[in-house]
C-alpha cells in the first residue's frame, strides 16, 4: 500500500548532469559533488548516496523508537550496504541491508527497536517490496 503524505515537511531538490560519471548539486548548494561509477576513486556513486541516506534516516527512526520506550540509542551504529547487480533479463537491480548495533542493549530488545524503526523509516518503506532489503540488529 502506498504511503500518502498529509503534510509536507521538506522537499530536497537536486540537479544531476552526466549520469553516474557526472555532477550533482542541491538547490541550496550544500550538496555539490562529482559522481562516479562504482569502483572509481574519483567521486561518490549513487549506491553510496542511497546507503548514506537510508542509514541516516533509519538511525533517526531508531532514536524515535528508543525514546518511546525510554531507551537511549544515541550510541548506535547503522551500517548500510547497497549492491548494484544484473538481473537475468540484462537489466539492473539493487539489494540493500542494514546492520544495526546498539551498545549496552540486549540483542532481543535491540531487534525489537530495529523492527519498529524499519516500520516507520520512510527509506525502509520505499525499499520494502521494491528491492531485496533487510535489517538486522547485531551485538
Amino acid at each position: 500500500m502506498q504511503s500518502v503524505i498529509v503534510k509536507e515537511l521538506y522537499t530536497a531538490e537536486v540537479r544531476t548532469t552526466g549520469g553516474r560519471a557526472g555532477h550533482t548539486t542541491s538547490s541550496d548548494g550544500i550538496l555539490d559533488l562529482d559522481l562516479a561509477r562504482p569502483g572509481s576513486s574519483r567521486g561518490t556513486n549513487p549506491e553510496q548516496l542511497l546507503a548514506a541516506g537510508w542509514s541516516a534516516c533509519f538511525q533517526s527512526a531508531l532514536a524515535h523508537a528508543g525514546r518511546t520506550r525510554g531507551i537511549d540509542t544515541s550510541a548506535s551504529v547503522v551500517t548500510a550496504k547497497v549492491t548494484l547487480g544484473n538481473e537475468a533479463d540484462g537489466g539492473y537491480a539493487l539489494k540493500a541491508s542494514l546492520r544495526i548495533q546498539i551498545p549496552g542493549i540486549e540483542l532481543e530488545i535491540a531487534q525489537e527497536l530495529v523492527e519498529e524503526a524499519h516500520r516507520t523509516c520512510p527509506y525502509s518503506k520505499a525499499t520494502r517490496g521494491n528491492i531485496d532489503a533487510s535489517v538486522e540488529a547485531i551485538s
